[in-house]
């Protein structure tokens, strides 16, 4: 980082909060500078909308309005997961936190740039799948219905941040791409993000709930009033209580 380009940072005031501002602003460029991490990333989502909620079936139906929503969590899921477990971990181990913490800035500046990093490349997922919706797939919703479930996709990225987290904590830089797949793909299948929980096996829906991923992916439902009909209080509730569990435990670690 350039101190003359960092003192010069348009619409940052000199404040408390200018740590917090730059450290985002560089991880933004960072990532967007990472072409591992953006392609997938942003692009996946939209690919695997355009195969199942347009081409296959043809954008009619609420197949096209399910999975929009579901794949806007899906894209949270990768967000946060991605941007945390891989990068921390390589981070981690090339020294990087070690280095941070020498740094005369906040210690919480580190995690809430790569937070709202995440969060800012799960609305970019959304607004791309609503763009496909809108325009191919027929998906008609009120104002306030599009920018509820915006912000639905932004905010649940939080938990897979915390989960990547912890990944981060855990596990190397090599060894952490196979870590978080492993758990990423197949959460995203078994809590009906790619297929509606009523065509897969009864023990796999009954099983759905003990995965964030379908929490999030219900909240998101009920905005166009296609979730299974749980509470939203529960749904909400238990994101919270995973993000700070794995938050946590990652402090811990981190600490450690």
């Amino acid at each position: 980082m350039n101190t003359t380009t960092a003192l010069d940072l348009p619409g940052v005031p000199h404040s408390p909060l200018r740590s917090y501002a730059l450290e985002a602003w560089y991880e933004w460029r960072r990532l967007l500078r990472t072409p591992s991490y953006v392609i997938p990333t942003l692009l996946f989502p939209a690919l695997f909308y355009v195969l199942f909620g347009l081409v296959l079936n043809k954008g009619r139906g609420d197949a096209a309005q399910y999975l929009l929503a579901t794949y806007g969590v899906f894209g949270a899921m990768g967000a946060g997961l991605f941007g945390f477990g891989v990068t921390v971990a390589i981070e981690r181990e090339q020294g990087l936190l070690t280095y941070k913490r020498a740094l005369p800035m906040p210690p919480g500046a580190y995690l809430v740039a790569k937070m709202v990093t995440a969060v800012l490349f799960a609305s970019a997922i959304f607004a791309l799948l609503a763009v496909l919706a809108a325009s191919f797939g027929g998906v008609s919703l009120s104002v306030a219905q599009w920018l509820l479930l915006a912000l639905v996709c932004a905010l649940g990225v939080l938990p897979f941040c915390a989960i990547g987290l912890f990944i981060g904590t855990l596990v190397g830089g090599q060894g952490a791409p196979a870590v978080v797949n492993m758990l990423f793909l197949p959460m995203a299948f078994l809590s009906g993000l790619w297929l509606p929980l009523k065509l897969l096996p009864s023990w796999i829906a009954g099983m759905a709930p003990v995965w964030p991923a379908y929490h999030h992916a219900q909240i998101a439902l009920k905005v166009i009033g296609l979730d299974g009909g749980g509470l939203l209080a529960v749904h909400i509730g238990v994101l919270i209580g995973i993000t700070v569990l794995f938050a946590a435990l990652a402090r811990r670690r981190l600490a450690g």
